[in-house]
């Protein structure tokens, strides 16, 4: 399986999770790694470029940290540039999904945060249902500011087996 990861941190190099899940998986030999933060700086994405990835990919994995219960910036740029009328349909049956990391944990009903990770990560399953793809099951990190070190390692090591294992896809309320 070809699997593409589309990096969107825009404070990379200070990142204290997103880092360490882009070290535990840069090395595998069966990933196409895009850090889109260093491609497009001034956010002029060269649309035909990122859609040849995606065409050429089974799989495609955004990695990004939740802040303010949404995406970064430049991952909606890329959403609203690169899913033109018509296009879509060259990824048809291919597995969309997320790697995202929350700061913070109460992610949960009746918890801090009032939603679950799943529930705010609607947006990308519609999405991918809209353009044909198979929504997989997420990687969600919850509380990595405050998580024990052993327990966040324990989850970043999860992740390298992640990338490229065989995931289940979501129904409508999954």
């Amino acid at each position: 399986m070809k699997t593409l990861v589309l990096l969107f941190h825009p404070d990379f190099q200070h990142s204290k999770v997103n880092r360490k899940l882009y070290d535990v998986i840069k090395n595998n030999e069966n990933l196409i790694i895009r850090d889109m933060y260093a491609l497009y700086p001034d956010f002029k994405i060269d649309v035909k470029k990122e859609q040849q990835y995606m065409e050429k990919a089974d799989r495609i994995i955004l990695q990004f940290p939740i802040r303010w219960y949404s995406s970064p910036a430049l991952l909606k740029q890329w959403e609203d540039d690169i899913f033109e009328a018509g296009w879509g349909h060259a990824l048809d049956n291919k597995e969309f999904t997320v790697a995202v990391t929350f700061g913070a944990d109460g992610y949960e009903h009746g918890g801090y945060s009032h939603y679950t990770p799943h529930e705010l990560l609607r947006p990308f399953q519609a999405t991918a249902y809209r353009i044909g793809m198979k929504f997989v099951e997420p990687f969600v990190m919850t509380n990595v500011m405050r998580e024990d070190e052993a327990k966040l390692q324990a989850q970043i090591d999860r992740y390298a087996d992640y990338v490229t294992k065989p995931l289940v896809e979501l129904d409508d309320l999954g």
